[in-house]
């Protein structure tokens, strides 16, 4: 049957609200998922509780209000969807982290098996190397 707009759009809602416990939820403990890049939250992540350790919890600490992530557009093509995201988040020091996301992912009965993430990889850089240590 496949992954609807619709249900995405709800899944995506929770990260909307900063409901990120709610989102994951939705996500499989054995994920594999890829953040492409050469920043420091780049790599391969093949379970949810690495791949949360390494890009989610590591953004909280440098962005107090967290990654303030918004869907933009929805599509869906079988078990497959593409979502686009921004954020508009500010860093410790001020820094506006306006960032732009596509996700492309591929869902199982409704839980998110698979994602490969792309993003501004310089801005990540910079929000890093001016807010950690």
């Amino acid at each position: 049957m496949g992954i609807s707009n619709e249900t995405v759009r709800r899944i995506f809602s929770h990260l909307e609200s900063g409901s990120g416990d709610a989102f994951f939820r939705h996500v499989a403990d054995d994920v594999d998922w890829t953040v492409q890049g050469t920043h420091p939250l780049a790599g391969r992540y093949r379970s949810k509780q690495d791949f949360h350790a390494h890009t989610f919890a590591r953004l909280n600490r440098v962005l107090p209000g967290g990654t303030q992530l918004h869907v933009e557009s929805v599509l869906t093509d079988g078990d497959w969807a593409v979502v686009e995201l921004r954020s508009h988040a500010t860093a410790m020091n001020g820094m506006r982290f306006d960032n732009r996301y596509c996700w492309v992912m591929r869902f199982a009965n409704a839980v998110i098996v698979e994602v490969r993430a792309y993003l501004d990889s310089a801005l990540v850089q910079e929000l890093i190397d001016e807010n950690e240590g």
